[in-house]
């Protein structure tokens, strides 16, 4: 009887080798031939899968935003201390994290060209701003946080913080430290008087 091949997770594989190229060398050592020797398969095989490169780097922007979402999780306690986790967590902490985010840059600067990649980070942000907005709200509503302050404006800066920070970390001008101090500085700016 022939083997039953699970396809999405030979496309999950692909996308995989993907961003461990783009992490490592950027998206301009991301090719068809590059991505089978990384994946351990044909290129053939990718090409089964993928028709083109920019069908295959597509694919793996889905990835990597479902790659954070499990790192950073969902099951984040409500008010200050959830919204504290969930900057911190989107930090390079560890090599995972890194690698996500070294992924998530090579991709950023794809997304200048590509519309529908472009689409992708402009929904993952909106997400990521509801979310903090909405922590921001809930820390409100239970006397944690300024209740004169605007939960959006708040959320807007708080995600410029840390995407600055990801990138300060990432070329070594902070430390994990360093970015935790000031996350904290800036939730600290936020709490009730």
């Amino acid at each position: 009887m022939p083997k039953r091949v699970d396809h999405e997770e030979r496309r999950r594989l692909i996308a995989a080798a993907v961003r461990r190229i783009a992490a490592d060398r950027g998206l301009e050592g991301v090719s068809l031939g590059e991505v089978a020797a990384e994946a351990g398969i044909s290129k053939g095989l990718v090409q089964h899968y993928f028709a083109s490169k920019d069908e295959m780097l597509r694919y793996a922007t889905g990835t990597l935003r479902e790659q954070v979402d499990r790192r950073v999780g969902t099951d984040l306690p409500e008010g200050l201390s959830g919204l504290r986790m969930l900057l911190l967590a989107l930090l390079p902490r560890d090599a995972a994290s890194r690698t996500d985010a070294l992924v998530g840059n090579a991709f950023f600067v794809r997304a200048l060209k590509d519309p529908v990649i472009a689409e992708r980070f402009r929904t993952g942000h909106e997400q990521l701003r509801h979310g903090v907005a909405a922590m921001i709200s809930t820390a409100q509503q239970a006397g944690e946080l300024n209740a004169d302050c605007d939960p959006v404006t708040e959320a807007d800066l708080l995600i410029a913080v840390v995407t600055g920070l990801i990138d300060a970390i990432l070329l070594g001008h902070r430390t994990i430290e360093e970015a935790e101090r000031l996350i904290d500085h800036q939730l600290a700016r936020l709490a009730a008087q």
